[in-house]
């Protein structure tokens, strides 16, 4: 390989990492981790680095598979029980679309925060870019641009922030190894923010689309699937350090939205602005991460949507823009597929698990006994934790239908 064409690979298997990351870190991630902090303040961070290991886990089991077969994960799916790949694409698809009027949402809101403008009038300005991006010729380059620089862009102000709020960082660190309290619930929801629904497949769909597969590129598959779920963890550090300077400050963070206080009281006025141009980042690399994933599980069924695929991501993107500037978040919705959106990860995951011993999907690679019995503890995990989702949610989607 030449040093034109290593290079070109590299900027891809980088962007394919931080599409990954970016895609984790959305609105959602914001609250979750400032509120986590709040409850749990330094020993946080055991579950911070407990969920990065089981995280590179499972991420490293799903790209490495993806990549050593050259088949997206529906088509997988597929092969280890014929039908079940529709199913999973079902599940992939609806809770992108739900969670997407979410993301469309977060990109707007950060706008607002920066400008002033309507939330609403900001989600649509943030769709339109988000369908510039696919309407180039090679999209694929254009998203990986736009997803790292916004990741870089994400951690520096952030890190920024994280220093201005002084945090006791040797605290930190002690009770990163030695918590005073575990909460199991917190690892579960941060493993499935991380890693679960449509996150587990974005960087692995991007590498086959980019044809980099086979088993002469594992080496490099598998350190771009570590880099995402580390981009993530950096990201989620500072934040947790940011949050914890100011929790141990004495300071009261607004219950209506935590991260927002986080900045603003770390670095005042200043801090607010710095939160609206994460947050704008953190909804618009969503929202890019989930339309190109979602549509990618329906490219095998269809030969009309793999030739049109960028029309249609685009149409997923405006579709759920429309959803959100006309009706709003449609509360129901996000209640039930969020629900079911916890059972994706251990489904897949033990699909994956499976597939890495069928030689139908893999052929002759042997995958390593060590990393089918590690994906099989994170499966349990999250099994789990979609179970424990279904139980508490039980009485809204009740209440919803």
């Amino acid at each position: 390989m030449n040093d034109e064409k290593r290079k070109a690979q590299w900027k891809v298997l980088l962007g394919a990492a931080f599409l990954m990351a970016t895609s984790s870190i959305g609105p959602g991630f914001l609250t979750q981790t400032t509120v986590f902090t709040q409850k749990l303040g330094a020993s946080f961070g055991f579950v911070i680095l407990l969920t990065i290991i089981l995280d590179i886990i499972a991420q490293m089991n799903v790209w490495r598979i993806i990549g050593i077969s050259g088949k997206r994960g529906q088509d997988i799916a597929n092969a280890v029980l014929p039908g079940l790949g529709y199913f999973v694409a079902l599940l992939i698809v609806a809770g992108g679309l739900a969670f997407n009027i979410g993301n469309v949402a977060g990109a707007g809101l950060g706008l607002n925060v920066l400008f002033g403008v309507d939330v609403k009038i900001g989600a649509v300005i943030s769709a339109v870019i988000a369908v510039i991006v696919f309407s180039v010729k090679e999209a694929g380059k254009a998203m990986d641009k736009l997803t790292t620089c916004a990741g870089a862009v994400m951690i520096l102000l952030t890190l920024y922030v994280a220093i201005t709020s002084q945090p006791p960082v040797g605290e930190a660190i002690v009770r990163s190894v030695s918590p005073e309290t575990i909460d199991f619930m917190a690892i579960i929801t941060i493993v499935g923010g991380t890693v679960g629904g449509y996150i587990t497949f974005s960087g692995g769909h991007r590498l086959i689309d980019a044809g980099i597969t086979g088993e002469e590129n594992i080496g490099q598959i598998t350190k771009s699937s570590v880099t995402g779920i580390l981009v993530t963890g950096v990201m989620r550090v500072l934040l947790f350090l940011a949050a914890l300077g100011v929790v141990a400050a004495g300071l009261t963070l607004d219950a209506k939205n935590p991260p927002a206080s986080v900045f603003q009281l770390a670095a005042g006025i200043v801090g607010y602005k710095l939160f609206g141009i994460v947050l704008w980042a953190a909804g618009i690399t969503s929202v890019i991460g989930a339309a190109y994933t979602s549509v990618s599980f329906l490219r095998s069924f269809s030969k009309t949507i793999d030739v049109n695929y960028q029309k249609v991501i685009i149409a997923f993107i405006v579709f759920s823009t429309l959803v959100f500037a006309v009706i709003g978040r449609p509360v129901a919705v996000l209640v039930i597929v969020g629900t079911l959106n916890g059972l994706i990860l251990p489904i897949t995951l033990g699909v994956i698990l499976l597939a890495a011993h069928n030689k139908k999907v893999v052929g002759d690679y042997h995958h390593p006994i060590w990393m089918t019995a590690l994906g099989a503890v994170v499966v349990i995990m999250t099994a789990y934790m979609g179970i424990m989702t279904v139980i508490n949610n039980l009485p809204k989607i009740i209440a919803a239908l």
